[in-house]
């Protein structure tokens, strides 16, 4: 779905966001999925007894059962050795695609191929990741009932059922590649802008304290942050679009193709050229953004401290091709940073102003560096 055309990925992007309405994005019942899995998540960081930790594992299981209840059907227990290992897989492979190995591997994957390297890890990941699919793909077929879909896999099942064009795009090769892609952008993107802006507020606590107040005011310590919620906390939203300007977790976007001879800046662009938007330099601009170099939440904040939205953000991409989980990832983004700093204060292990926000990685995205917290009740 994330690299095909034309015909075939209309028809996989109109199946595949029909199927994540059918399943909760964007309604009440992903939002009670999300504010279930804080919970086991805040569990896990009561059980660190305020010792350091790396959430980087917590916060990926966290954000992959959420897309895993809708894909799989059910979510996966934190000591599940399989589910670790398939994270371990994603991780991994974002980490090689954000480096140098990555870039030399997009720029001469001809002459790559060949030569050893950490890019060869990309391919052993990916085949362990579709391995995990199938072998779910298969317990499905064995209990399916096209009257009663339980989940993603199963409608793609009803769809591999019907014979309709000479042509389909509904395979055993397309559910696979269709369902990683999901499934991959829907846990590495979201867990890592949870990471890094758990960073960035253990650097700014005068910006974490507010964003403390207003959840106090608004939330309570009583009862799980919702959506609605977000309407009434323009500071905690425009921090967490602050975050998301700030780090652009993707600062390139997916290969686009222009459809006509196209002009551009002095250049022509023939019919069929490939070209890759740079969203980080779209979130960097200096008339967007005042001192986009620095982390400022008033980019997002009017003069009445009101929340005010802007045309140059944006972290899902824009036009036809923007991410079709948007919706969902913003909620969990909101949900799941409210409930974490409405239950613990993060704790750097050094002090604030030695905390470094350059990323250790950038290609396909921006990777924070390795950090450790501890997280201490409030």
């Amino acid at each position: 779905m994330a690299f095909s055309n034309g015909e075939k990925w209309k028809e996989l992007r109109r199946f595949a966001l029909a199927t994540l309405r059918n399943f909760g994005m964007g309604r009440s019942s992903i939002e009670e999925r999300i504010q279930e899995e804080a919970q086991y998540t805040l569990e896990e960081f009561r059980n660190t007894k305020q010792k350091p930790f790396d959430p980087t594992l917590f916060l990926s299981q966290a954000v992959s059962n959420v897309i895993c209840s809708i894909i799989f059907g059910n979510r996966f227990e934190y000591d599940n050795k399989k589910f670790v290992s398939l994270l371990h897989h994603i991780n991994d492979i974002f980490h090689i695609l954000s480096s140098g190995w990555g870039k030399l591997y997009n720029i001469y994957p001809g002459i790559m191929d060949y030569l050893p390297g950490p890019h060869q890890r990309i391919f052993k990941n990916f085949q362990n990741m579709k391995d995990f699919v199938l072998e779910n793909v298969r317990d499905h077929e064995k209990t399916f009932q096209a009257q009663y879909p339980r989940d993603f896999i199963d409608c793609f099942l009803i769809k591999l059922q019907k014979k309709g064009k000479p042509i389909s795009y509904f395979n055993m090769e397309t559910l696979v590649m269709t369902t990683l892609n999901v499934f991959f952008g829907g846990t590495e993107t979201v867990s890592t802008t949870l990471r890094y802006g758990i960073l960035i507020l253990m650097k700014y606590p005068d910006i974490t304290e507010k964003v403390h107040q207003e959840i106090d005011k608004v939330i309570g310590r009583n009862r799980c942050p919702t959506g609605e919620d977000r309407t009434k906390m323009p500071y905690t939203d425009a921090v967490i679009h602050e975050i998301q300007r700030f780090t652009s977790i993707i600062p390139l976007n997916v290969p686009h193709c222009v459809i006509r001879d196209t002009q551009f800046r002095g250049y022509h662009l023939p019919k069929g050229t490939n070209v890759t938007p740079v969203l980080a330099s779209v979130h960097n601009d200096p008339e967007k953004f005042k001192e986009p170099e620095a982390f400022n939440p008033e980019n997002f904040l009017d003069e009445n401290n009101r929340f005010k939205n802007n045309d140059a953000f944006m972290p899902f991409s824009s036009g036809k091709r923007i991410c079709p989980g948007e919706g969902l990832a913003r909620m969990e983004i909101f949900i799941f940073l409210t409930t974490f700093l409405q239950n613990f204060e993060f704790k750097p292990t050094v002090h604030p102003d030695e905390i470094d926000l350059t990323p250790s990685l950038s290609g396909v995205g921006n990777v924070p560096v390795d950090y450790q917290l501890i997280a201490v009740p409030r």
